[in-house]
């Protein structure tokens, strides 16, 4: 059964019965996503961030398996398709970070910008360094491997991403 959602939104909601279809969601948006979009990703610690992002990475054509959660390190750097200036995926893991005003001393300048595709995990830690449009994935426990996915676009771009990649998963938009 084909789900219709209203354009007029830009938000929905899905659930995912497992974590093979939470990363195919994630593979799904990674095959739309440009140079300086932005995924901000919001969820409660195991809720599959990581496992969403790497589902991104294996769309936007990165090696799914090379990616982990740079939780220590804060962002990993992931090249995809003939890995040449704004071909690469920046994933931050803000989950370390004690407050906000430690998020420029991360380069969230050099990363947040047309240069590359962002993946920031744990990114209510810095909603005011957040651009005005992204996409935000908010990811919720459901079971063990349930998940349900809240997705709301706050801008032009993210609407345009946000519409190409529900259609990729099959949803049929309502244009009223």
């Amino acid at each position: 059964m084909m789900t219709v959602l209203s354009l007029t939104d830009c938000e929905w909601a899905w659930e995912s019965p497992s974590a093979e279809e939470s990363l195919r969601a994630g593979e799904g948006l990674g095959r739309v996503l440009r140079p300086g979009d932005l995924v901000a990703l919001f969820g409660e610690l195991g809720s599959g961030k990581t496992l969403f992002v790497r589902g991104v990475a294996a769309g936007l054509g990165c090696a799914p398996e090379e990616v982990h959660s740079p939780s220590f390190t804060l962002v990993n750097e992931y090249a995809f398709g003939e890995a040449g200036p704004g071909r690469r995926l920046a994933h931050i893991d803000l989950y370390r970070i004690r407050s906000a005003e430690e998020v420029p001393g991360i380069g969230w300048d050099e990363y947040v910008g047309p240069r590359y595709v962002v993946a920031v995990e744990w990114a209510e830690r810095a909603l005011s360094f957040l651009p005005p449009d992204h996409l935000r994935v908010r990811l919720e426990v459901r079971g063990s491997d349930r998940r349900r996915l809240c997705v709301q676009a706050t801008g032009l771009r993210s609407a345009r991403v946000f519409r190409e990649w529900v259609t990729t998963l099959g949803v049929c938009l309502d244009a009223s």
